[in-house]
């Protein structure tokens, strides 16, 4: 018996989130929709200019909100990280403690450096975009990869934003090979457009002749398998992975369980807020497949969960809230 669930790597950001009109992305030449690395400077611009009082902090990035996820559904994870030594380090680590995640991280015992951060910024159609400082993250490295965690684990998720560095993509490929040695299954997630249509031939790297698990959009499995449908796209997904997940938006999501599609049906809701919909679906998912549901339950909790995140400010779920939706699909 396996201690964890899912064992995640990946960024460590502090997400800062935040309301923003359309015309703040003209006025301060901001592009729209996307995920934009940005240096320190241009951050700490931006960091002025908002009512950093209205805004909403806690520990982030594409990972460390999917392992939280599988956490407040009731499974057991870890998450493999770096953050540094300062005011916003030291609160990662204690909301990774507080959302019940294992990790890497000792409080006496952080790098020198400054902690990543993520200005989420929302508009009015619900819409996210973000600039990302990484800070010492982007020293994420394979010694920062936790055998101990991968090898007692189901899954081991891996995060596609790391592939944008060499000492990221290497983690990425070290962490695979000790999860494939140790019979842990293989999940990895795209995390954006813009990492497929630029890092490609890294995710080809990463993936070598497939993974267990992969999720992506719609755009994202269409840039990767250079595809202009979607029904060609997942055809050619199988050649990547044993086993995926596109998600969809509001038209809800298709898995691939290794036999057969399954189509998702959406939940009805009101979305004010898109950041984490995917995050939250891949943790809700992994905590399904990893504690006895079947693929087609696991989307359909996945589904429900990513309908309550996006109708809400905030990539995260209550504790309550967790508990509210695993009844709904469990009476």
């Amino acid at each position: 018996m396996k201690k964890y669930d899912v064992t995640g790597i990946g960024n460590a950001l502090v997400d800062i989130e935040f309301k923003v009109k359309d015309q703040f992305f003209v006025d301060y030449k901001v592009e729209k929709g996307l995920m934009t690395l940005v240096d320190e400077e241009r951050q700490n611009a931006l960091m002025e200019v908002i009512d950093t009082e209205e805004a909403k902090k806690q520990c982030g990035g594409s990972a460390a909100n999917t392992v939280i996820a599988v956490s407040q559904f009731g499974g057991n994870s870890f998450y493999c990280c770096k953050v540094a030594n300062d005011e916003l380090g030291h609160f990662f680590v204690q909301d990774m403690k507080d959302s019940g995640v294992d990790n890497n991280l000792v409080s006496d015992n952080l790098a020198e450096g400054i902690t990543g951060k993520c200005l989420v910024m929302v508009t009015e159609d619900s819409e996210r975009t973000m600039n990302t400082f990484l800070g010492i993250t982007q020293n994420f490295s394979k010694a920062d990869v936790n055998e101990a965690a991968i090898k007692d684990s189901k899954y081991l998720f891996i995060e596609g934003y790391l592939v944008t560095s060499p000492n990221g993509k290497e983690a990425m490929a070290h962490a695979k090979k000790i999860a494939e040695a140790a019979g842990t299954k293989v999940a990895l997630t795209f995390s954006d457009p813009a990492m497929v249509k630029y890092f490609k031939a890294g995710f080809d790297d990463v993936i070598g002749p497939s993974v267990d698990l992969l999720f992506a959009n719609e755009e994202e499995a269409m840039i990767f398998t250079e595809k202009d449908n979607i029904l060609e796209a997942r055809e050619e997904l199988k050649k990547a992975a044993k086993h995926f997940v596109i998600t969809q938006g509001k038209n809800g999501a298709m898995i691939y369980d290794g036999d057969t599609f399954i189509d998702i049906e959406p939940y009805k809701t009101t979305a004010i807020d898109s950041n984490g919909a995917g995050d939250m679906f891949a943790g809700a998912f992994m905590y399904g497949i990893t504690n006895g549901h079947s693929y087609a339950s696991s989307g359909k909790l996945a589904s429900m969960a990513s309908s309550k995140i996006v109708s809400q400010f905030g990539p995260r779920l209550k504790w309550h809230e967790a508990k509210e939706v695993l009844t709904r699909l469990t009476p």
